[in-house]
């Protein structure tokens, strides 16, 4: 399975706005959390899952959001192929990252905020990758 970005849409009338994502199921998230990068110059990665599933979508602002299928986990190629996606909070999309990828996270504007769904509880499985943020070409 690839990324793929679930559409959402807003609506705007009289009494405000109203953003919303009726093409995502949450069935399968157990848990969440939002992550606030401390700045703009921060690029938060490369980490990533070989089996949990997650969905980012931004709640605040934008995010640059760079990801990795890992071809082997204890020793990946430094020369994968980067998919990039840019989300923001003008709608509700949500960012699907199927199991086997890595990330790296960056805000593009200042106090941006990103609500992270995941698949498993947390200490449920021992699942996290992490590669020092220039491992990748």
């Amino acid at each position: 399975m690839k990324p793929i970005l679930i559409l959402g849409g807003s609506h705007q009338d009289k009494r405000g706005v109203l953003k919303y994502n009726n093409n995502f199921d949450v069935t399968s998230v157990k848990r969440m959390y939002i992550i606030e990068n401390i700045d703009t110059f921060l690029v938060r990665g490369w980490q990533g899952h070989k089996i949990e599933q997650r969905w980012f979508t931004a709640v605040t602002g934008e995010f640059k959001i760079a990801l990795i299928k890992i071809d082997n986990w204890k020793n990946p190629s430094k020369a994968l192929e980067k998919i990039t996606f840019k989300i923001s909070n003008t709608s509700a999309d949500v960012l699907y990252i199927p199991q086997g990828y890595i990330s790296s996270i960056q805000a593009i504007t200042e106090a941006s905020k990103l609500l992270v769904m995941a698949d498993y509880r947390i200490n449920e499985i021992q699942d996290e990758y992490r590669f020092s943020s220039d491992y990748f070409v």
